[in-house]
């Protein structure tokens, strides 16, 4: 991936990765269904492209702040399905630019609502794009990465010996991390390490979710010096940057993860058995969810979808698994996608599930 704000990460220009070179490989495969869904829910969102392939759903972002990072574009576009973000730079600088994939074309024009809102004090504009650019975009990152700027290699250069001059606690700072990532995955990444859960600490965001970022705590400095040789290697189809951390940033930002979870400052709820879903196809049934959840043991009488005033579908449901193990384990399934809609996930309680039980009764 290209989206860091450093720019050693442009090194042969392999960090393209999997994702991106299946986007350029598969054409319009990243639209409407995946190969295991039900075909039910295409008609409606791409009605109007019948006989013509849907466009490619991408939108340019322009204004970004210099120390912009992909979890920063996350939150700024939150709720909308990400596929690839791509970071611009111009004569070896971040230019303020990026190009941001999305799940399908609907998810453009709410893209393009948050046109001029902020990250940070910068607003940031929004702008329909196309495939071409996105390929060109890429095409002329990836010939920076091979020699085509020099200003661009020095500065790499310098950014990499920035890490190799930085201290050592202990601790580093992971960034890039898929958002399914736990704490298993990461110790197999550092597998030549010993480490513990209770060292591998993953932040979150002000909505509670993954940010991309986590913080592992090593039994010495002179480990997490040596685990530096992962920097830029790959997780999934992620590859990950490495950073020096300390003690005190890695608190703060497990602090801030916390304190968006909820005003106390209590950790994030437990699992309870249940799941809220949101954004289901307003024509789901129970069987297409047991179906998003094949993997699990499930019966219809734990599955509820509810209604809104009209006594129409209102795009939510719950779902009771047979343990509070199996909810955690479906959070896996956060973000993928049911029919041509991406599906969002969150831990719930009978007494959510009852209040919402309630209020569809009452409206039909």
């Amino acid at each position: 991936m290209f989206y860091s704000r450093g720019y050693a990460d442009l090194g042969d220009g392999r960090e393209m990765g999997p994702k991106r070179q299946r986007l350029m490989d598969q054409g319009s495969s990243y639209y409407g269904a995946s190969p295991g869904s039900s075909f039910m829910y295409n008609p409606s969102p791409y009605a109007s492209y019948i006989g013509q392939p849907p466009p490619f759903p991408i939108v340019r972002l322009r204004g970004l702040p210099f120390d912009c990072s992909e979890a920063d574009i996350a939150e700024f576009l939150h709720g909308l399905d990400i596929v690839d973000v791509l970071f611009v730079h111009k004569g070896g600088r971040f230019s303020g630019e990026a190009y941001c994939v999305l799940g399908y074309p609907l998810q453009v024009d709410f893209a393009l609502q948050r046109n001029r809102q902020n990250i940070g004090r910068r607003y940031v504009e929004v702008f329909r794009s196309t495939r071409r650019e996105y390929y060109k975009a890429i095409a002329n990152e990836v010939s920076d990465a091979h020699g085509g700027s020099p200003n661009h290699s020095a500065r790499a250069r310098s950014y990499d010996e920035g890490k190799d001059l930085a201290e050592h606690t202990g601790v580093l700072r992971l960034r890039g991390l898929p958002y399914s990532a736990a704490k298993d995955d990461i110790m197999d990444f550092f597998k030549d390490f010993v480490l513990s859960e209770e060292k591998v600490h993953i932040t979150y965001n002000s909505e509670g979710r993954p940010s991309g970022e986590a913080f592992v705590e090593f039994a010495s400095p002179e480990d997490s010096r040596a685990a530096m040789s992962k920097d830029r290697m790959t997780l999934g189809s992620r590859y990950i940057e490495l950073f020096p951390s300390s003690q005190q940033e890695m608190e703060e930002a497990i602090a801030r993860g916390r304190r968006a979870d909820s005003e106390d400052g209590k950790d994030p709820p437990a699992h309870t058995g249940l799941l809220r879903l949101r954004g289901l196809p307003f024509s789901a049934g129970k069987e297409d969810i047991m179906e998003f959840f094949k993997e699990f043991v499930l019966s219809e009488a734990g599955i509820h979808i509810t209604f809104n005033p009209d006594g129409r579908p209102t795009g939510e449901a719950f779902v009771k698994f047979a343990s509070p193990e199996d909810s955690q384990a479906a959070m896996a399934k956060d973000r993928k996608t049911l029919g041509s809609r991406y599906i969002e996930l969150f831990i719930s309680s009978p007494q959510e599930l009852n209040d919402a039980l309630s209020r569809s009764r009452s409206r039909r």
